[in-house]
């Protein structure tokens, strides 16, 4: 499939996994919270799978919109994490800079430069 040669899909599938582990450790009466996580991040990834089917630019740049605003949801969920002493510092911090790259590709990805 050629979704899976996006670079930008490789690393929010590698970013999802490492969000799987972490959250999987996350006490119980927290589950909510790593549910919707998972739910944002799995939305990052069909959204670019499933945009980079389409035909049309307009069509293509939709579904990358919609991954870039599940990232920033993913975003607030590793804010709330940290707030709630879920993660440390770091991890918060690491996770969010892998993540900020993904929404730049796919702004990269919205905005591809045109051939004049």
């Amino acid at each position: 499939m050629l979704h899976e040669k996006l670079e930008c899909y490789q690393r929010a599938v590698r970013l999802a996994e490492g969000l799987s582990k972490e959250g999987a450790r996350w006490p119980r009466g927290l589950g909510y919270l790593y549910d919707q996580l998972r739910r944002a991040i799995a939305s990052v990834v069909l959204n670019i799978a499933e945009g980079n089917a389409r035909r049309s630019a307009a069509e293509r740049r939709r579904f990358f919109e919609i991954a870039r605003a599940s990232a920033v949801e993913v975003s607030a969920c590793i804010d709330l994490a940290s707030s709630f002493g879920l993660m440390p510092p770091m991890a918060s911090s690491a996770v969010k800079s892998r993540l900020t790259e993904v929404s730049k590709m796919l702004w990269a990805l919205m905005n591809p430069p045109s051939n004049f």
